[in-house]
């Protein structure tokens, strides 16, 4: 596992700012999350285990998790940001499920391949991608079809 701290604290220094105790158990919380979360996720986590920190210290977090590459958006549901961490050299899309917010990651070579193509077809250098398919989970479509 990555080193999500250690990244940090190097970050922040080279920006000037500190890593205090705060950021410290939210990186380390986040470190331990393998699901998609949002900031009151990391804070109810925070609280569940035990720690004094503040929301608002995780909402003014986030934006510095986000610039140094610790965590990155994963989708929007219903107007909340939802996050992953960052693991180096692994790429994945996501499914999305309207209705519940369900997010299925997914990997697959052909659609990789076949954007690889479009980009050489237009003379195009791709630095980062974000493929979401947005639908209905067959939980949440069942229901819909009985309304």
């Amino acid at each position: 596992m990555e080193n999500y701290a250690e990244k940090l604290k190097n970050n922040l220094q080279i920006d000037g700012k500190k890593i205090t105790k705060s950021r410290k158990e939210i990186v380390n919380c986040i470190s331990n999350i393998t699901e998609h979360f949002d900031a009151d996720d990391i804070y109810d986590k925070l609280k569940k285990d035990g720690k004094n920190i503040s929301r608002a210290s995780v909402y003014r977090t986030i934006p510095i998790l986000l610039k140094n590459k610790i965590i990155k958006e994963a989708s929007i549901y219903k107007r909340r940001t939802k996050y992953e961490v960052v693991k180096e050299n692994e790429h994945h899309d996501h499914i999305i499920c309207k209705m519940c917010g369900k997010i299925i990651e997914f990997k697959n070579d052909e659609i990789e391949k076949l954007q690889e193509t479009i980009c050489k077809k237009y003379d195009f250098v791709l630095t980062e991608h974000n493929l979401e398919l947005k639908g209905y989970c067959s939980k949440c479509y069942k229901k819909l079809m009985r309304k």
